[in-house]
């Protein structure tokens, strides 16, 4: 019996072997946790047209939006970790709404196998064209003159863009009021209109419309100036520490993938992010490519985890 048990394993490992082996040797399917025409979509689809490439296999797109990224993620989950199913989503889903949401149906941090950041931005401050603040030290004057009176407009509650507001908050001792939206464009286009008074977001989202002259950028979340905008100063240079923050996509598989698969997956992954006409178009954008190793990523997803956790707390951010 024991001799039949064993024979049977070594069956399973050798097809499993044989699997790794040829893959891909059918169409990869690529979920997306938003729609189509957000950062996050762009890094699947910057993706996506690498990895076929590089793997000679074609990468279906499928954009599957909802609560934050959450609905697909809990779909990905739960498929079969051969590695034909993959799925690209944001900072909210692995890190924020954990934290934020009464229940997900995923352990962000044990039900992936986490394969590439590709890229991240960082976000900026900006505001429209009738408001009369240039730098930090006007806007946190004009919020100490009227506690949590100016607004500042997010794409939802616990994106990226209100955490960047919420720290800034935290980090000077000042309050703002925020104003969620149903995604960035709302978002943005009341800030253009002047009906927000600032938005901090995305650099790549509103790059054009501060080098067109429709938004004036008066700080970005990153430790050096962006190569997009050599102009515009860092928060940390102007006076206020601690507001390192990027918005960011990653690529991740369900839990379980041979480390040939992964190894395979992650190598081309980083191999795209690397073709020059890539990162020209990207850092054009104002982004700055990564392309992480997957034990990088999963470090990286620690350290983010816990980093917005503790702000959530802290500031008794809840989704009403």
């Amino acid at each position: 019996m024991k001799s039949l048990v064993a024979i049977g394993m070594f069956a399973v490992c050798s097809l499993v072997q044989a699997q790794s082996a040829s893959w891909p040797d059918k169409p990869i399917n690529m979920i997306v946790g938003f729609p189509a025409g957000g950062p996050t979509d762009l890094a699947a689809r910057t993706l996506a047209s690498g990895l076929q490439s590089m793997l000679g296999q074609t990468v279906i797109v499928e954009n599957k939006p909802g609560a934050t990224g959450t609905i697909a993620a809990a779909q990905v989950k739960r498929a079969n970790p051969d590695g034909y199913t993959v799925f690209v989503s944001s900072i909210g889903t692995f890190v924020v709404a954990p934290h934020l949401l009464k229940q997900v149906n995923y352990d962000a941090l044990n039900d992936f196998d986490y394969i590439t950041l590709p890229f991240q931005a960082p976000n900026v401050l900006v505001t429209g064209t009738a408001r009369p603040e240039r730098t930090v030290a006007e806007v946190l004057a004009a919020m100490k003159k009227s506690p949590g009176t100016l607004t500042f407009a997010s794409s939802g509650v616990g994106a990226s863009d209100h955490l960047s507001a919420e720290l800034l908050w935290q980090q000077s001792g000042t309050s703002g009021l925020h104003v969620p939206y149903k995604g960035g464009a709302p978002a943005l286009q009341d800030t253009l209109g002047g009906q927000v008074d600032f938005f901090m977001t995305n650099i790549n989202a509103v790059l054009p419309q501060i080098l067109a002259g429709r938004l004036h950028a008066i700080a970005i979340t990153d430790q050096k100036r962006s190569p997009a905008l050599p102009d515009v100063p860092t928060f940390a240079e102007s006076g206020v520490q601690g507001m390192e923050v990027a918005g960011w996509q990653g690529l991740v598989a369900p839990s379980g993938l041979s480390d040939s698969v992964k190894k395979k997956l992650s190598d081309a992954a980083i191999q795209t992010m690397h073709v020059p006409a890539t990162v020209k178009k990207l850092e054009d954008l104002g982004i700055t490519i990564v392309a992480s190793t997957p034990e990088e990523f999963k470090a990286f997803v620690v350290r983010e985890n816990e980093r917005w956790k503790n702000l959530i707390q802290t500031r008794k951010i809840t989704v009403e």
